[in-house]
């Protein structure tokens, strides 16, 4: 096997699996390496604005990003919530941000066990009644009060293996504990 060989060998989806299986020894050597602390301050910035900065974290026995430009994230309302559309709202966020995770925990599970993916494509819905965030009807939620995905992926691997990986997402965790969320999975 050629150098250029093994190192296409060590990369499955643009995931280094050496690096992955690396992360893991090293947690399991010490479990401290595994506590993050993930931050993020946010300021109104008038009417339903507000914006959100992420810069610092602590993980792996250490502080990370400092003195990194920070990443920032508006949050709007819509014309019809009393919002000018400026920016997603946090409920749009929580999609975006659910969807995106299980899409990188699928990835990278599945390239930690050696499983090949072509493509990823999903669409993600959730449901909401105002009426409980209005306080106008106590059998409705403030949140969502379902969660549908579809992920579409281009695999060899079956579909309820790819399942399995794609429930490894730490937001579709802290997700799925606090309200029904339907995962629908397609292999071609």
């Amino acid at each position: 096997m050629s150098a250029a060989t093994a190192i296409k060998a060590r990369v499955v989806n643009g995931v280094d699996v050496a690096a992955f299986a690396d992360t893991v020894a090293k947690i399991k050597a010490n479990a401290e390496v595994a506590k993050f602390n993930l931050r993020a301050s946010n300021r109104w910035l008038g009417g339903a604005k507000n914006r959100t900065t992420i810069k610092e974290f602590s993980g792996a026995l250490g502080e990370h990003r400092d003195g990194v430009q920070a990443f920032i994230a508006d949050n709007g309302e819509h014309e019809v919530l009393l919002g000018y559309d400026e920016a997603p709202n946090p409920l749009e966020w929580l999609l975006h941000a659910l969807v995106g995770c299980m899409t990188t925990s699928t990835v990278y599970h599945a390239a930690s066990r050696g499983i090949a993916i072509e493509a990823i494509d999903s669409q993600i819905e959730g449901d909401l009644d105002l009426r409980g965030f209005f306080a106008l009807a106590s059998e409705a939620r403030k949140g969502f009060e379902a969660v549908r995905v579809r992920m579409r992926i281009k695999t060899a691997a079956d579909a309820e293996t790819i399942k399995s990986l794609t429930a490894m997402s730490p937001v579709f965790d802290v997700v799925s504990r606090a309200l029904p969320l339907s995962l629908i999975v397609e292999t071609y």
